[in-house]
């Protein structure tokens, strides 16, 4: 469905833009997302989701989001010019009113559906801004094509050429000045998915209220950006400087902040795993830093076996942050039923790539820290012990 409604987009798109304008459009809009994509897969390093969910996001948002932004906005817009007899006033009307619904509930469709059907991956905050700002950015791409494809046929027409031409405009203020605005947008309603995703699970009005109040925040951002040419010849400048940069600096600050705090449940959940002989002593110390995390990669590429030995040493360290942001939503009764079940397969998945990890990790952690040596020998004090299941064991029978 996602193949088809890409398909009818692309069609959509040439047939208002011309071939030309389409692959220019297309050269010019792709430029931002490497940028943005690699912005948000660096905030979810400390728990990586799979792949194929921000997959899902980013083809929702190019597809099916501006399919339906596009089919919704031209209906509702024609219908209010018919309507009231004022095309200027019906697409203002539609500009600051009808597109930010439609497109915030759209692209919001996505965070929806992963946050329903892919649970297990979606456990915080940082996942609700990571699809939605994914979906977001293929939102954006789709759009950037349509405008700057008419951008360069209106200056096919006119002559248009360099700096002064409406597609240096048009890719300054979208590429340039303001390739996180839909990206900025989504995400408030990526953040009420993420703070019902740390609710209980007897919460049901938080787990509803709280996804649509930042439905309504980002629906609200969305129509205060796009009015902001009608406040006057500054207005665009004025809303740009006051608003949305600072809005933009306080969205990442609180994502970059949650970001730590992950690293920080990390460090004081391990613990209790490693007096239980499922890891060992320096490990929870690397595995809450990224540094020594890196570290640990590369000790594994150069010492074990190339680039499959890091990826292994990735997955341990995936398992390992998912298990310790599952013993902290058990200690708070935020766990789901299935929670003995998903704590027992990722300690089986971490015993299985132990051989290769830990000695990786053990050298991250006395590598970045300075720790003393003898650690990697996990000595008594520890009660670190040989055998393959440890004296406290709740899974031994």
């Amino acid at each position: 469905m996602l193949a088809l409604s890409g398909l009818v987009i692309l069609a959509l798109v040439r047939r208002q833009t011309g071939t030309e304008g389409l692959l220019v459009g297309f050269g010019l809009a792709v430029l931002p997302v490497p940028w943005l994509m690699a912005a948000f897969r660096w905030l979810d390093r400390v728990e990586p989701g799979p792949w194929r969910n921000l997959v899902f996001a980013f083809a929702w948002g190019a597809c099916a989001a501006a399919l339906i932004a596009i089919v919704a906005n031209s209906f509702a817009t024609k219908w209010i010019a018919t309507a009231t007899a004022d095309p200027a006033g019906a697409d203002t009307l539609g500009a600051t009113v009808i597109a930010p619904i439609v497109e915030e509930s759209a692209k919001a469709a996505a965070v929806l559906l992963v946050f329903l059907f892919r649970r297990r991956d979606f456990t915080g905050i940082v996942d609700g801004v990571v699809i939605a700002g994914i979906t977001a950015t293929g939102f954006a791409f789709t759009e950037n094509i349509l405008y700057l494809g008419t951008a360069f046929g209106a200056d096919q027409v006119t002559g248009g050429r360099g700096i002064a031409s409406v597609t240096a405009a048009t890719f300054f203020v979208r590429v340039v000045m303001s390739p996180f605005a839909h990206p900025l947008f989504t995400v408030l309603t990526g953040i009420g998915f993420g703070i019902a995703a740390l609710s209980a699970q007897r919460q049901h009005a938080r787990r509803v209220l709280l996804p649509l109040c930042g439905l309504l925040l980002a629906m609200g951002m969305h129509a205060f950006w796009n009015g902001s040419s009608t406040f006057g010849p500054y207005g665009f400048f004025a809303v740009y400087g006051g608003f949305m940069v600072p809005a933009f600096a306080l969205v990442t600050w609180l994502a970059i902040w949650t970001r730590q705090r992950e690293l920080r449940t990390v460090r004081a959940e391990l613990p209790a795993y490693v007096l239980a002989g499922w890891l060992g002593p320096g490990e929870p110390f690397a595995l809450g830093s990224m540094r020594a995390r890196r570290m640990a990669r590369e000790y594994a590429r150069h010492h074990f076996g190339g680039r499959p030995a890091a990826q292994t040493v990735a997955r341990y360290e995936a398992c390992a942050t998912s298990l310790a942001f599952l013993r902290h939503r058990g200690r708070r009764g935020r766990a789901g039923a299935d929670f003995v079940v998903r704590e027992r397969e990722l300690l089986t998945e971490l015993w299985a790539h132990r051989a290769m990890a830990r000695p990786a990790l053990e050298y991250a952690a006395r590598a970045s820290a300075q720790m003393p040596l003898h650690w990697a020998a996990a000595p008594p004090a520890y009660g670190y012990p040989a055998a393959p299941f440890p004296a406290y064991n709740p899974y031994r029978t």
